[in-house]
């Protein structure tokens, strides 16, 4: 490789690793897996970096790389899915009611299937278009649109029956008074 395609590949690793990464965890719940799938991409678009390059956004280009790296692992019989939402009962640290929701949202997209999750992630999550989906993980926008629908009807169904029960609030006690 030339050393200013060097210089394009590694502006554009720098400018784009930690989106790609955000978006993979949120597509796959692990962050170990979102990880290995952005490398994974990088490496493939080293190796095919004149087609990334000329790309209409060598950014989207990755994002795709990346998608198809995490549904086509997904594919193998190896794959383990993530539990994300399943061990146990959520971590609460703290009474806002922000955090118990965010916590409970994520842990409901984390039960979807795959191709359901990536749909959601994408749609709500990188703010794109059921069009640029549908070009992203190669499918018609019809489908998009029935991932889309199946999944949140599953998200409603979820997080309707597995309301949180409200936090516990202990009265703060005053120990040098009782101790009299």
């Amino acid at each position: 490789m030339r050393a200013e395609d060097e210089a394009e590949y590694a502006e554009l690793v720098a400018a784009s690793f930690h989106r790609l990464h955000r978006m993979a965890y949120a597509v796959c719940g692990d962050g170990s897996l979102a990880e290995d799938a952005v490398q994974a991409a990088l490496v493939s678009a080293y190796r095919t970096w004149p087609r990334v390059r000329d790309a209409a956004s060598s950014e989207a280009y990755l994002r795709k790389m990346v998608v198809n790296q995490l549904l086509s692992w997904r594919r193998r019989k190896s794959w383990r899915t993530s539990d994300l939402g399943r061990q146990g009962e959520p971590i609460r640290a703290s009474h806002e009611d922000q955090v118990i929701e965010h916590h409970r949202v994520w842990s409901a997209v984390g039960l979807l299937p795959p191709r359901q999750r990536a749909v959601i992630v994408l749609r709500y999550y990188e703010g794109m278009t059921e069009a640029e989906i549908s070009e992203l993980l190669g499918v018609r926008p019809g489908t998009v649109k029935s991932q889309a629908s199946a999944a949140m009807a599953h998200l409603r169904a979820t997080l309707t029956e597995t309301e949180p029960d409200p936090p516990v609030i202990v009265p703060a006690v005053d120990h040098q008074k009782g101790a009299r």
